[in-house]
């Protein structure tokens, strides 16, 4: 025997300590155990024929309820709803990723004023201009030059000079 366990001496038989339950009533006490269902019922056929074999005769009209219909409008408006959130997320972040676009835009052109700056000191366009017009005007000048008799009398002599190379 352990220290809190009462002792069976038989003096507390009509004593209850708590933990069982009394049945509700009497019929609730006497009913047969293969007839409760905890569940609910398939069909309306199953609870019928449950019905039937409790014996009772009850009406099925107002104890079966109908399925609640969901009209597809609330699904649609919900559905909407999250439509135009997800739109006002995406224009956001189309917000920001134009606003990224023009920075990285800036940060070129200042990077690129920057180099022209550190490669051909002050006024770096109007260097680069006089560059490109001396180019423009140098290659004129070479147009006009009559290179096919240049280039008649030139190639044998580079003909000449590559075999004495490859003789050696």
């Amino acid at each position: 025997m352990f220290k809190d366990e009462r002792g069976d001496i038989g003096t507390d038989k009509g004593v209850r300590d708590g933990v069982e339950t009394a049945p509700a009533s009497f019929e609730e006490a006497n009913i047969n155990p293969d007839l409760i269902r905890r569940e609910g019922f398939a069909s309306e056929a199953e609870y019928r024929a449950y019905i039937a074999t409790l014996g009772g005769h009850a009406r099925v009209e107002g104890t079966v309820e109908e399925p609640l219909l969901v009209s597809d409008g609330h699904a649609l408006e919900g559905r909407l709803r999250e439509l135009r959130e997800e739109i006002e997320n995406l224009r956001a972040r189309l917000h920001v990723i134009q606003h990224q676009a023009a920075t990285v835009v800036t940060e070129n052109v200042r990077w690129a004023d920057a180099s022209a700056h550190a490669q051909l000191g002050n006024q770096p366009w109007l260097k680069l201009a006089a560059a490109m017009a001396a180019t423009f005007v140098v290659t004129r000048g070479i147009r006009r030059l009559p290179l096919g008799a240049v280039a008649t009398t030139a190639l044998p002599l580079v003909a000449a000079a590559m075999n004495r190379k490859f003789a050696r």
